[in-house]
């Protein structure tokens, strides 16, 4: 096997519990953040896509880190999604969660301001200056309406020490094929959608930052050491019987179907704050019958 990267090969992107009034649940987070980890997490990130960031906002942001720091009392890295779309807060923000220890922070692409290469790069550089701690950059054009260019990835991973990763959510493989072709020693790259996890793999990437890893982490985590072992038949089996899933959770916009998948395995997060909304009946019953096939669910 290669060598383990510094946040290891199965990063769940964990979902934001929220009470009966969409309030933060933060005994349940500290459940959950031990049912990952006892499924085979090698850290936990906090508080990104699938954790619903965009209607949290920076002091409960703060208020779920330090809940999930604590309880995890250091036995897997804990990354918080610190990133926003203005560079200052970003940098500001990114100053407050390293104090309360985390072990890395994950930076996304700056969304609805679409700026260009030069601006995407000052952007990171800057807040990734402002802190010690290791960073991920995260590049997802489906939710940011704008792609970061593998020469500005490769820039960044040259010119700035603690960036460490990226998360390629863009599914353009000939751009990920070439941040992992021509990256320096110790940058790696995870898969962004668990469904291209075995591809980028074979390519050279080291992991995956999972949506499916919440609800079935130690299936996944099958698939990627599998993958990291050369086991690729082994691997593609893995991923064959996982594939169904991992397109259902995406039938509509994450992360609903993951909170509904979490409840129908009796794991209940509550549902998702406005302008998300929670599955319905029949988007249940259609998710229902994909864990039973996988053999996730078995009632």
């Amino acid at each position: 096997m290669a060598e383990q990267p510094f946040f290891g090969r199965l990063i769940p992107a964990m979902v934001t519990p929220f009470d009966e009034n969409l309030e933060l649940d933060l005994p349940r987070a500290r459940q959950l953040a031990n049912r990952l980890i006892e499924g085979g997490a090698d850290s936990l990130l906090i508080n990104a896509t699938t954790g619903e960031a965009p209607t949290i906002f920076y002091p409960q942001k703060i208020e779920l880190f330090k809940a999930v720091v604590e309880e995890v009392a250091g036995r897997v890295p804990v990354i918080a999604y610190a990133g926003d779309n203005c560079t200052a807060d970003s940098v500001e923000f990114a100053k407050e969660v390293e104090k309360i220890g985390v072990d890395g922070i994950m930076l996304v692409v700056p969304y609805y301001n679409k700026p260009p290469q030069e601006g995407m790069y000052r952007h990171f550089k800057t807040i990734a200056e402002a802190v010690k701690l290791p960073v991920l950059l995260y590049n997802i054009p489906g939710r940011c309406a704008i792609n970061m260019t593998a020469e500005t990835t490769l820039r960044l991973a040259r010119d700035v020490e603690n960036i460490i990763g990226i998360k390629e959510a863009s599914g353009d493989f000939d751009q990920i094929k070439e941040i992992i072709d021509n990256a320096p020693e110790g940058f790696t790259v995870y898969s962004g959608d668990d469904d291209a996890t075995m591809k980028i793999m074979q390519m050279g990437g080291v992991g995956v930052v999972s949506t499916i890893g919440n609800v079935a982490p130690a299936r996944i985590r099958e698939l990627v050491y599998l993958c990291a072992d050369g086991k690729w038949d082994e691997a593609q089996a893995c991923h064959d019987r996982l594939s169904p899933l991992m397109k259902g959770l995406f039938a509509t916009t994450n992360p609903i179907l993951v909170k509904e998948a979490l409840k129908l395995e009796g794991f209940p997060v509550g549902g998702c704050r406005l302008p998300l909304i929670d599955a319905t009946p029949e988007q249940s019953a259609v998710l229902a019958d994909i864990m039973r096939q996988v053999g996730v669910l078995t009632d």
